[in-house]
This record gives structure tokens, C-alpha cells and sequence, in this order.
């Protein structure tokens, strides 16, 4: 096996990722990227989405500038030789140099800022039919997900992390929320946690008291909180996506409101009961329609999407009424079944069967709710006073 990295990955003085199991990810990334190549005819692939550039170097390289871009400062070319490269102009070169690949095998290849030779270099190197994952003229538009959609263990070692911290900042957020603070603040809290842990925010969705039940996706909009607020957020880090939904009340919690934590916590654990190797996005969606249904919440899945597959992508895919995707092992998932104020959403991980949580946040109250013998907790509110 040829060198891929020349290092382990070490976060806060502890070794999440070998260097030995950080190069025997890549060497199997790339050689599964150089079969599919030939499979598909291809001459090479050129990689410009942050998603594939971070599943593709095993979260070692970033390349997003532009926070919410879909691509960044430089692109990957992949060929069916087995070459690689990577492509960017002559004044972001230094940088990525010295941080993004001085320690990994790709040839750089350069052209001027006000010049966008990618395309043009690209084809020469490779010397063939050319794919790439977003839109050039006279390449064939690939999608990379079913490459991506099982992780590896180095992938879940760096995806545990993620959750756990991505949890840990939720919990310190919550534990901060106070009634008058805006929604604003309780963004700007909860980014401040993650930040400092060097985590990306990517999506925020904090709400307060009547914009929770009237809103599904209620970004925020400076309403201050009187009662009851929520913090809905997605995270970043090596590529992965976390995403957790939490929320605190002040003062007892109406009991309507609480019952339909306690049905949107029995849905969850339903469409977890029903993530298995094999099943469908339909089955999945089906599971969800027919757990609203027995919770007397019939049709309650016509108003939102309920979640589905995660990990290089907030959402790789959704579960819907008429969905082929099929769940793999080793894959994640963020499920958010919600019912008019009450929701339960973390991200979980698939594996050999058994369902992982990733955000699991213990030290807030929980629902358990059972299915099928087995029981699936749930965040429940946190009531302060």
C-alpha cells in the first residue's frame, strides 16, 4: 500500500485515527474511486464538491472559503490510472500547500486567479471521457454517494467524536437559555460552543414559544423568549454532518405539549426500529405514516419530511412515499419526526444491527419508548424554572 497521509489524526492530546488506519481509508477510497472509473468508462473524475473532497481525503482536507459554497478554492482529479491531483490558482497554492496536502500524494497542478484552467487541465491530464460531480460542459455529471454511503471505521471514530462534542455544546447552550434572551442570542450562544470546539455550524433553526408550533422550519427571526425554545442545529467537522434538536421550557409543560413529545418519541423509535439493512426509504416513510396514525396523529407526515440517510450531507436522502434508496450497514442516519411543537431528532449510526447514538445527551431528561421488545430513548424537554 503506497503512503496516503503521513500522520495520525490527534484531537485534544488523544489519538482519534491512527496513521497506519488513516492511510488503509484512503488507499480503500481511492482504489474503490479508480474501479468505479473503469466501471463507468471514465477516464477520470473531477471532484469539486466539499462533501466528496472531504469523503475522498478522509476529512484532512478543507477547501470551503465560503462558508455556505458548495465547493471551494481548489478541485481533486482522480484518474482511472490512479493519479491525483489537485487544482487551484497560483495565489491559494502556499496555504494549501503547507495545510491541506503537504502530507498526502496529490500532484499539484496551477493557473492563474483570473484564469479557471480546471476543466481544461483536467481533461488533458486524464486524457479520456471525463466525469465530475457538478456541472461542466462536455463532462458527465456523477453522483458520489453510493461510494460514500458506508462508513468506514476511521469515518465512525471521527463521526463519534463529532457527536459527542456536537451534543456536549447543545447541553452547555440549553443550560444558558434564559426567558428574554432573542433567538439571535440563542444562535449566537450555541455557534460560540461549537466554534470553540472547532465545529462549523450549518444550519440554524432556533425558535421560541408560539413560532415552535406554528413553524417547522422556523429560523430565527428575533422573537425573545417567554416560555419554551428550541435549538435545532446541524454541525460540520472533516466533512460529517451531526444533526440534534433539544429544547428547554420554563415552567411546567403544558400536558398537551408533553403528550406529543411522548408520540413524536414512540415515531422515532419506530422509523429506528425500522432502519435496517435492506429496507427502503418507501418502508421507511410507511413506518413513520402508520406510527403517527397509532399515536392519533394521522396524516401528521404530510407536514414536514421525517429525515433519513446523513452523513456527508446533512440529509443524503429522505424518506418518502415512493423512495428506492436502501439502508447499507456502517451508515448514518437523522430521523426528526415532529408533531406541532414536540419533536425527537439526533443522528445515529447502523451497525451489524444494532442502532448507535451519536448525540446521545443523558444528563437531559429522556423518553423511552419501546418497540418491538427494544426500547429507543429520546431527549425530553428540560424544564427550568
Amino acid at each position: 500500500m503506497s503512503r496516503r497521509i503521513g500522520k495520525s489524526l490527534i484531537v485534544g492530546g488523544a489519538t482519534l485515527v491512527t496513521e497506519a488506519a488513516w492511510n488503509a481509508e484512503l488507499e480503500t477510497k481511492h482504489q474503490k474511486l479508480v474501479e468505479w472509473l473503469h466501471a463507468d468508462k471514465l477516464a477520470g473524475i473531477l471532484i469539486r464538491r466539499n462533501e466528496n473532497v472531504a469523503w475522498l481525503t478522509g476529512g484532512a482536507v478543507e477547501l470551503r472559503v465560503l462558508t455556505p459554497g458548495e465547493t471551494g478554492v481548489a478541485s481533486l482529479l482522480v484518474t482511472a490510472s490512479g493519479k491525483r491531483y489537485y487544482l487551484t490558482t497560483e495565489n491559494e497554492a502556499p496555504r494549501l500547500h503547507d495545510e491541506e496536502f503537504r502530507l498526502l500524494d496529490f500532484e499539484p497542478v496551477l493557473f492563474p486567479w483570473h484564469a479557471d484552467e480546471t476543466a481544461a487541465m483536467a481533461s488533458r491530464l486524464a486524457g479520456g471521457a471525463m466525469g465530475s460531480d457538478t456541472p461542466v460542459a462536455d463532462f458527465k455529471v456523477k453522483n458520489l454517494y453510493p461510494l460514500r454511503a458506508a462508513l468506514s471505521e476511521s469515518e465512525i471514530a471521527r463521526y463519534r467524536w463529532l457527536g459527542e462534542q456536537t451534543a456536549a455544546a447543545t447541553v452547555e447552550s440549553l443550560h444558558e437559555v434564559e426567558p428574554g434572551l432573542s433567538e439571535y442570542d440563542l444562535e449566537a450562544i450555541t455557534a460560540a460552543n461549537l466554534l470553540r470546539r472547532g465545529i462549523l455550524p450549518s444550519v440554524y433553526l432556533f425558535a421560541v414559544d408560539e413560532r415552535i408550533m406554528k413553524y417547522k422550519h422556523a429560523v430565527a427571526r428575533g422573537a425573545r423568549l417567554k416560555q419554551y425554545g428550541m435549538l435545532n442545529l446541524c454541525s460540520r467537522k472533516w466533512g460529517l454532518a451531526i444533526s440534534i434538536t433539544r429544547f428547554v421550557h420554563f415552567g411546567e409543560v403544558p400536558t398537551e405539549l408533553a403528550g406529543r413529545f411522548k408520540s413524536a418519541a414512540q415515531v422515532n423509535a419506530t422509523l429506528l426500529d425500522a432502519t435496517r439493512t435492506g429496507a427502503t426509504s418507501a418502508e421507511l416513510f410507511r413506518a413513520a405514516k402508520e406510527a403517527y396514525a397509532a399515536e392519533g396523529f394521522p396524516g401528521e407526515e404530510r407536514f414536514h419530511h421525517q429525515g433519513g440517510a446523513t452523513g456527508y450531507g446533512e440529509r443524503e436522502w429522505l424518506a418518502t412515499p415512493n423512495g428506492t434508496e436502501v439502508v447499507v450497514n456502517n451508515q448514518a442516519f437523522a430521523w426528526n419526526p415532529s408533531i406541532r411543537g414536540g419533536k425527537a431528532e439526533d443522528t445515529v449510526l447502523l451497525r451489524d444491527g444494532v442502532i448507535e447514538w451519536l448525540t446521545a445527551t443523558p444528563e437531559l431528561p429522556v423518553i423511552n419508548a419501546v418497540v418491538g421488545g427494544k426500547t429507543y430513548p429520546a431527549a425530553d424537554v428540560l424544564v427550568k424554572s
